[in-house]
C-alpha cells in the first residue's frame, strides 16, 4: 500500500498475512503431565530396595507373627546400596519402610513392632534414616514404600487403623528430608496374625483407605511427591499389570479418573483418557522381591536386563528395578555384578547419537522453521522440537547421514508437556537406493526405543502415519548397539531327555553335566539326548565370528519323570504338566467345583522333601493357584497332609514356588487347589514337580 502526504512524503505499508496459529507454539492437546511428573519421568531408572523380617524367615509375604528378634543385620550399610545403584546409573531408591508383615525399619513411634525393640544396634538403629543419608551422599533421591495392609496391626480392618497408617506415613514424610515417590502396595486383607486374632480380614479397597484424604495429607507434607497406588483412588502413576519387567508395546500414560481400569488397560493405557497416569515398570533382578538363598543362581543376566530395559525405558515407562537385601544387611555380590555390567551394556549401545553429524529434512514444518525445524529433534536438546502445522496428523522427518553408516536402534521421544499425540509410526533405512522397512510402532511417548537387525544405510525416514494432533518431536536417537548373545533355554522333558534351546540360530551351545562353567572345549550341543538321575547343566552360547559367549543358563533337575502317570484324568493333554516346557500348561475345566485334586502317581515309592508348582502364565486366562495343600500316600486310599497354605504374591510374579516338608515316603501325592487368585473355578499348571531327599 502507498499513502501520500500534502507535505510530499510518502509512506509505504506492507501489509503481511500470516497465520500466527502456525508460528506459536502449538496448543496442548489432552492431559498434559504435571511438573512432579515429568521430573519422575526423567528419572527414568531408580531402585527398589526389599528388606524385612522376611529376609529372615526365606518367606514371600511375612504373616505378621513373626518374632522382631530375628532383626539384626549386623553388616548393614546402606551407603553400599546406594554406592551399587549410582554406579549402576540409578536416580533415587525407594525402600520397603514397612511390607505386609507390619513390621517397621523406622523407629514408629506407634507401634512396638520396629526396629526399636529389635537386637540391631540394641534398639538405636533407623534403617531409613541410615539410607537417607546415604541417598544425601550419593546424590541420590529417597522414596518410600509403606504397605497399607498390615497383618500385624490388631486394628487392622476397622476405622482405627487408618488413623495408625496416617500416623506412620507423617512420620516416614516429615522426618527424612524430601521424599520423589510413594508407594502404596496393592495386596489388601486376608489371613494375618492380627495381634494374636489369627484370622482372614478382608476389607473394601475402593473405600476402607480413604484415599481422597491420604494424598491429601501426603501432598501437604510433600508437595514435589508423586504418588503410585494399585488400588482405590486414582494415583500420579500406575502399575501396569505385571511384574515380569515389562509394559505394553502401545503405551499411553493416560487413564480416566474415575472407574474401573480394565486389567489390560494397565498394560497400556486409555488412548483416550482424562488423566495423565504414567505406567512404573517395577520388577526384581532375581525372581522373588526378598532374599531367598536359592536364588543366588538366578540373577537375572545382562540379556535380560536388557530385554526389561527395552520393554519399560523403552516403551514410555520408567524402571524400578529391586535389590534384595541379605540377612547381613547387604547387597549380594551376584546381583551388584548384574546391575554393573547392565550399566555398562547400556551405556555402550547409547554412547554414540549417529545424527550428531547428519541433517535433518521434514515433510512440513511448522510457521517458524528456526523455531520448529526438523534440526529441532537432532539437537540433543529435549526442550526443543519439531513441529508440523496444526492441521497436519501425519508426516515423515529424513535423516541424511551423507555416507553408509550402521546402525540397529531407533529412539523418538516426543515433547509431553503438550501431551501424547503419536498413535503409530514406521522406520525406514535408504538401502542401494531403495527405502527398506526396519520397523513400525505406535506409541511414543516420553521415549521410545525400537530394535531391528543390524543394516547400513545412507538415510533413515521417520513416518508418523497416525496421530492424535499435530506432532511434536523433541528428540531422535540413532544407535548401533554392540550384539549380547542370550543365554539358551535348558529342560528336561519327561522322559529324561536335555533339551537346550538356543536363542539364535547362528550360535554354537556348550554345555556340561555337573554344573561347572562350559566353555568351548566342553561338549557341544547338538541334539536332545538320554539323561538319568539329579544333573546340574550348565549352558552357554558362542559365535565363533566375534569370539562372544553368552551368560551362563545354570539349571538343576531331579530324577526323571519318567515313570510319572497322572490319575483319574482322561486327557493325554494333561501331560503337558509334566513336559518340562514352561510354555505349554492344562487346565481343569472352569465347571470343575474347589477344590480340585491333581493326583499323580511317581511309579514307585520315593523319599521326597519338597514340591513345586509352576503357574500358566496367561495374563488374559488366569488360572493360577493361590491357596493349597498337598498330600502325599503309598497306596492312592491313605493320605497324610504334608503341606497347605497360599502362595503368597504369585498372581503378580507367578514364578516356581518350591515348598519344603518333612521328608516323606510316598508313591503317590495330592496337589489339592483350593482357590485361584481370581475367585473362581479356573486351575491350571505350567509343571508339577517333587524333589526327593
Amino acid at each position: 500500500m502507498i499513502r501520500y502526504f500534502s507535505n510530499g512524503m510518502v509512506l509505504l505499508i506492507f501489509t503481511i498475512s500470516l497465520n500466527c496459529n502456525q508460528i506459536d507454539s502449538p496448543a496442548p492437546y489432552g492431559p498434559i503431565p504435571s511438573e512432579n511428573q515429568i521430573r519422575w519421568q526423567e528419572m527414568e531408572y531408580y531402585a527398589f530396595i526389599h528388606f524385612s523380617l522376611n529376609t529372615y524367615t526365606d518367606q514371600s509375604w511375612g504373616y505378621g507373627d513373626e518374632d522382631v528378634n530375628l532383626f539384626n543385620p549386623k553388616d548393614l550399610d546402606c551407603g553400599q546400596w546406594a554406592r551399587i545403584c549410582k554406579e549402576a546409573g540409578m536416580k533415587g531408591i525407594i525402600i520397603t519402610a514397612k511390607h505386609h508383615c507390619g513390621f517397621c525399619l523406622w523407629p514408629s513411634e506407634y507401634t512396638e513392632y520396629s526396629v526399636k525393640n529389635a537386637p540391631w544396634k540394641d534398639g538405636k538403629g533407623d534403617v531409613v534414616r541410615e539410607l537417607a543419608e546415604a541417598c544425601k551422599e550419593y546424590g541420590l533421591k529417597l522414596g518410600i514404600y509403606l504397605s497399607p495392609w498390615d497383618r500385624n496391626h490388631p486394628d487392622y480392618g476397622k476405622s482405627e487403623y487408618i488413623t495408625y497408617f496416617r500416623n506412620q506415613l507423617r512420620e516416614l514424610l516429615t522426618n527424612y528430608g524430601e521424599i520423589f515417590e510413594v508407594w502404596y502396595d496393592g495386596a489388601n486383607g486376608g489371613t494375618g496374625y492380627y495381634g494374636g486374632a489369627n484370622e482372614n480380614r478382608k476389607i473394601d479397597r475402593t473405600t476402607y483407605y480413604d484415599w481422597k484424604n491420604t494424598y491429601k495429607l501426603v501432598r501437604e507434607l510433600q508437595p514435589n511427591i508423586v504418588i503410585w497406588n494399585d488400588g482405590g483412588d486414582r494415583a500420579d502413576l500406575r502399575w501396569v499389570g505385571t511384574e515380569g519387567g515389562w509394559v505394553g508395546e502401545t503405551n499411553w500414560s493416560l487413564l480416566n479418573a474415575s472407574g474401573d481400569v480394565p486389567f489390560n488397560m494397565l498394560h497400556y493405557g486409555v488412548e483416550n483418557g482424562d488423566s495423565w497416569v504414567p505406567g512404573e515398570v517395577n520388577t526384581s533382578i532375581r525372581p522373588e522381591w526378598f532374599y531367598h538363598p536359592g536364588e543366588d543362581s538366578r540373577v537375572k543376566t545382562v540379556p535380560q536386563l536388557m530385554d526389561t530395559y527395552y520393554n519399560s525405558i523403552g516403551r514410555n515407562g520408567t524402571l524400578l528395578l529391586n535389590f534384595p537385601i541379605m540377612p547381613n544387611g547387604l547387597i549380594h555380590p551376584n546381583d551388584e555384578k548384574a546391575s554393573l555390567d547392565f550399566a555398562h551394556a547400556v551405556k555402550e549401545a547409547f554412547a554414540t547419537n549417529l545424527v550428531e553429524n547428519a541433517k535433518a529434512e521434514a515433510s512440513n514444518v511448522r510457521g517458524n522453521a528456526r523455531k520448529f525445524g526438523a534440526s529441532k529433534a537432532i539437537d540433543s536438546n529435549n526442550n526443543t522440537y519439531w513441529a508440523t502445522d496444526d492441521n497436519i496428523t501425519t508426516a515423515s522427518l529424513t535423516i541424511n547421514f551423507g555416507k553408509p553408516t550402521t546402525f540397529n536402534r531407533f529412539l523418538a521421544q516426543e515433547y509431553i508437556r503438550l501431551g501424547q499425540r503419536v498413535k503409530a509410526f514406521t522406520v525406514e533405512a535408504l538401502v542401494d537406493g531403495n527405502w527398506l522397512e526396519l520397523a513400525r510402532a505406535t506409541t511414543i511417548g516420553y521415549k521410545r526405543i525400537l530394535r531391528f537387525p543390524t543394516v547400513t544405510a545412507t538415510q533413515l525416514r521417520f513416518s508418523i502415519t497416525d496421530s492424535k494432533s499435530c506432532p511434536v518431536i523433541a528428540n531422535i536417537g540413532i544407535y548401533d548397539a554392540p550384539q549380547i548373545l542370550t543365554p539358551p533355554a535348558v529342560i528336561r522333558n519327561q522322559i529324561g531327555e536335555i533339551i537346550i534351546i538356543p536363542a539364535d540360530a547362528e550360535s554354537d551351545i556348550y554345555y556340561t553335566l555337573d554344573g561347572s562353567t562350559p566353555t568351548i572345549d566342553a561338549k557341544k550341543y547338538i541334539a536332545p539326548f538320554p539323561t538319568e538321575g539329579k544333573l546340574n547343566v550348565s549352558a552357554i552360547a558362542y559365535e565363533a565370528s566375534s569370539g562372544k559367549s553368552s551368560p551362563v543358563t545354570h539349571e538343576e533337575f531331579d530324577v526323571p519323570r519318567t515313570d510319572w502317570k497322572i490319575v483319574g484324568i482322561d486327557d493325554e493333554k494333561v501331560y503337558a504338566i509334566l513336559d518340562g516346557d514352561p510354555v505349554t500348561a492344562w487346565h481343569h475345566g472352569e465347571d470343575k467345583n474347589l477344590p480340585i485334586d491333581l493326583v499323580i502317581d511317581l511309579g514307585y515309592e520315593q523319599h521326597i522333601a519338597e514340591f513345586r508348582y509352576l503357574p500358566e502364565a496367561n495374563l488374559w486366562r488366569p488360572s493360577i493357584i493361590a491357596n493349597y495343600e498337598f498330600y502325599v500316600s503309598a497306596d492312592n486310599k491313605r493320605w497324610t497332609l504334608v503341606s497347605q497354605g497360599e502362595f503368597a504374591n504369585i498372581k503378580n510374579n507367578p514364578l516356581w514356588q518350591s515348598v519344603t516338608f518333612a521328608p516323606s515316603n510316598a508313591r503317590y501325592i495330592k496337589f489339592r487347589a483350593l482357590a485361584n487368585t481370581e475367585g473362581n473355578n479356573n486351575i491350571g499348571y505350567a509343571e508339577v514337580d517333587v524333589i526327593t531327599n
